[in-house]
Formats: structure tokens, sequence, C-alpha cells
């Protein structure tokens, strides 16, 4: 197969995650300008989050991890790989279409398992519809991410990474159409859902046929192969409902407070921007490259792939965290409010923001770490590994919501985080050579700390004195603009003067 750049394959799926993150914010502004942080917002945020939550359960968290590292050996290998990716789909939409009819019929115990501070008030009744309309949703997602998984292993980022722009152009379009035309807002977000779904599936199925791996539909089969993708899948499925049930008790928690699971939303859009340009691109990478190059018995490379994947991500997410726990007033303000979303909202919004952002290296550090494990097609410690972060996540968050409210399930969220990163680290340990930090990266770690401090206290200087065009409504995104290159000038300027990293090392690294 065609090599390709490592780092250039971070920089292509980290850019178009980029734009679908815009785009995403697009949207966000868009709805919260709509529907505030009302009941609408809050019924459909939580009937939205169902689907989406099982689909990181099923495809994305749970069977690509498993599927993704045997299909790219199977390409090194020369073998069968067409058959296989054939197989799976077929398997994988079987499960789920039995799975979507059980969820719809579900819905109400789904939405009250999510949500059951919403019981006996419109938002319950809200969200059982929402979510019955936009059920299906999972069903095409999770076939996308297989056949993107496939389009990965091929070096074809472009293809698969442009998938959520689609999406979130077309509810952009659903918006604007609803209210020309005066639709009911809540309605058409639920109906854009399934609609968005058909469409990436059409757009990924027909991008995997242009490299002549058209997935031709059909009954499901049970071969030896899928024998064993099942049971190399199982524990992370079961990984992947750990992580979901965190999510639970978030939304639980949330949920008792008015206007609370959409303030936890959109503060999560936000730190998702970071997480998700660098995160989803070194995890979406680094796997299928891990995996050829244990494949392949070479330990010297899958070390320094993994070196600079973790020097990649903590280059840019470090100061990325500390950016959003100092200045998360002016960004929440600035970007979301307007319309139905006011002061309050912008408070309470910030508090998650700053609460996640204090976790957002360890959750790029888990897309570093897991891929180690799965590349070796070793999903049971992950999971072990998940069931003691959850006991952490739920102690953490019951415990505290009486003191802090809806806050402690941001906390919580960071806490387990941490509490991941240590177990995964720690149980690297023994995988050798690959696993190990080089020269290089020990020496530059100190310093990408030391730069990103230097631009916090840039960032909170820069908010002081950029205080009159940020609280100004025709000068604020202006003023969020200056205040936001000042921080990135000061990153790079100091990084780059205490050898924190170089440009010049980004751009000669390839794939041997």
């Amino acid at each position: 197969m065609k090599p390709v750049g490592l780092v250039r394959g971070f920089v292509t799926v980290g850019g178009w995650t980029l734009l679908s993150r815009g785009v995403g914010f697009a949207r966000d502004i868009m709805m919260a300008a709509y529907l505030g942080a009302g009941p609408v917002a809050e019924a459909f945020l939580i009937a939205f989050s169902l689907p989406n939550m099982f689909r990181r359960f099923f495809a994305e968290g749970a069977f690509n991890m498993a599927f993704v590292p045997m299909f790219a050996k199977k390409l090194e290998a020369g073998e069968d790989a067409q058959r296989f990716a054939r197989d799976a789909f077929n398997g994988l939409a079987g499960i789920l279409i039995l799975f979507t009819l059980i969820g719809t019929l579900a819905m109400p115990l789904l939405v009250w398992a999510m949500a059951s501070g919403f019981a006996g008030d419109e938002r319950f009744d809200m969200a059982v519809t929402f979510g019955r309309i936009s059920f299906s949703y999972i069903l095409f997602i999770s076939l996308v991410a297989l056949l993107s998984g496939v389009l990965n292993a091929f070096g074809r980022f472009t293809e698969a990474s442009f998938v959520p722009v689609l999406m979130n152009l077309m509810f952009i379009a659903a918006m604007l159409m609803a209210d020309a035309a005066g639709w009911d807002m809540g309605l058409t977000l639920a109906w854009t859902v399934p609609v968005t779904g058909v469409a990436q599936l059409a757009f990924t199925w027909y991008s995997a046929k242009r490299i002549g791996f058209a997935v031709t539909p059909g009954l499901p089969r049970l071969t030896p192969e899928l024998k064993r993708l099942a049971v190399i899948a199982a524990p992370a499925v079961m990984s992947g409902g750990v992580v979901q049930i965190n999510l639970l008790v978030g939304r639980q928690v949330a949920s008792f407070t008015e206007g609370a699971v959409a303030w936890l939303s959109y503060a999560d859009r936000l730190y998702q921007l970071p997480l998700g340009v660098v995160g989803i691109a070194i995890g979406t990478v680094l796997l299928p490259d891990l995996s050829r190059r244990l494949r392949a018995g070479d330990e010297d490379g899958g070390r320094s792939s993994f070196n600079r994947g973790a020097e990649f991500a903590l280059m840019l997410t470090v100061p990325a965290a500390v950016a959003l726990v100092v200045i998360s007033m002016p960004l929440i303000s600035v970007l979301f409010e307007r319309g139905a979303f006011g002061p309050d909202d912008t408070a309470n919004t910030a508090l998650a923001l700053a609460a996640y952002g204090l976790g957002l290296p360890a959750f790029v550090l888990h897309k570093v770490l897991q891929p180690l494990f799965y590349a070796r097609e070793d999903s049971r410690s992950p999971f072990r590994y998940a069931l003691i972060s959850m006991v952490v996540n739920v102690g953490f968050a019951v415990a505290l919501m009486p003191v802090i409210g809806f806050l402690a399930a941001a906390l919580a969220t960071t806490v387990s985080a941490w509490v991941m990163v240590w177990q995964l680290w720690s149980g690297s340990r023994a995988m050798g050579s690959a696993s190990r930090l080089d020269e290089r990266f020990r020496k530059r770690m100190p310093r990408i700390l030391l730069a990103s401090l230097v631009m916090g206290a840039v960032l909170i200087a820069g908010n002081i004195l950029l205080g009159g065009l940020l609280g100004s409504p025709g000068w604020r995104y202006i003023g969020l603009g200056l205040l936001v290159a000042l921080g990135i000038v000061a990153y790079f300027a100091t990084g780059n003067l205490i050898g924190a990293f170089r440009l010049s090392d980004l751009r000669s690294l390839r794939r041997r």
C-alpha cells in the first residue's frame, strides 16, 4: 500500500474536524438563539444524545476499535480484507436494525434513564417524540463509522473527515428553512437527524466504492473471523457502555436543574473543538498505523508513532485547556449570549466549560494511549480501567451534587478522565519499547507546560485590557479575535523560544 505521512494524516483529519467544529459552532449558536436553554432545547438535546451515545457504544468507541486493527493487518498481509469488511458491515447492520426497532419502542424508558428530572413536565413528552423520530440515526451513523474505518486504513482521511461537516451544514440549512417557513423548530431538528444519517451513509459508501471497496448489503453470516471480531469487540463494547454510564450520570445530575442540560451541552460543544481537532485526528490515524507497524515487527517505528502522537496532542491541547479555563466567560458570552440565551446561561455554561477544560489533556491522551492496547487486540484492559473510572465518576458526581449542583457532573467527568489516563499509562508499561517515552518527548513536555502557563497569564491580562471591546455588541467578535490571537502568538513565540517545539519537526515527520 502507498505510505502516507503520519503527521500529515493528523493535520488532514484535524483540519477537516476543525472545519466541522466551526460549522458545528454556527449550528449551536443558531440553536441557542432560537431555543436558548429552554424546554424544547433540553428535550431535543436529550433526544439527540441517545443515538449518539449508542453510536459510540456500538461503532466509534467499541466495534471500530476491534475492526480497524484486524482490517489494517489484513491489508498489510494481502489477505481478503474486502470480504471481511463486507461481513462486518452486514453483521453490524443486522444488529443495529433490531436495536433501532427496540430502542424506538422503548423510548420513554430511555428518556427516563437519561433525564429522570424531566418526568412530569413537558420536556419528557417532547423528548420522547423527538427521540422516536431521530433514533434511527444510530443505524446510519454506525455503518458510516465502519466505512470510515475502511477509508482511514487506506489513508483516505479527507473523505471520512468530511462526514460531520455534511451533517452540520444540513442542520444549519434546516434551521434556516424552518425559520423562513414558520415550521416547528424542535420537530424540524428532530427530523433532520435521520435525514443527515442517510446522506452521510450514502457519501461514505460512494467514497469506499471509488477506491474499489464497495460493500454489498446482504444477510449477516457468522464466519470464524466475525467470531474472533466479536470476541475482541465484546470488552470494547462493554467499555463503551461504561463510558456512556458516565454520560448518563452527568445527564441525570443536570436534569434536576432547569437549564443545566443545555448549559452542559453548549460547554461540551466548545471543549469538543480542540478535543475533536486533535484527539479524533490522532486516534483516527494512530490506530491503523500502530496496527500495521506491529504486524511488520517495527517496534522502533511504533515507538516513534506513539511519541510523536503524544507530543503533537499535548502541544495543542495543554494551551487549549489553559485557555478554556482562564477565558471561559468571554468565550461563552461572545459566542452564545444572544436571543433566548441570557447572562445567567452564560455564567453557568462558562463554569461548566472551565471544569471540562481541566480534563481536556486527559481526554486527548485517551486517544493516544488506547491504540497501544487495541493495536495488540487487547480490549479487556481498557474495559477494566473504564469500570474503575466509572465508579470514580459516579461517586464524585453523586457526592458533590448536593454541594455544587449541576457542576458536579462536569467535574466528575474531568476527574474520572485523569484516573483513566493514569490506568492506561500504568498498564502500557509492560508493552515493551513501543510504549516508552523517548528523550525528545521528555525534554519538550515541561517546556510545553511552561509556554502554556505564560500564555495563560497573557490571556488574563488581555481579557482585562480588552474588556471594553468584549462587552460591546458591535465589537465583541473583534475583541475575542484579538484576545485569541494574542494567546496564540504568546504561546508559539514562547514555545519556539524555549524549545518546546519546532515547526520544522512537524514538516519533516513522515511514515517510513
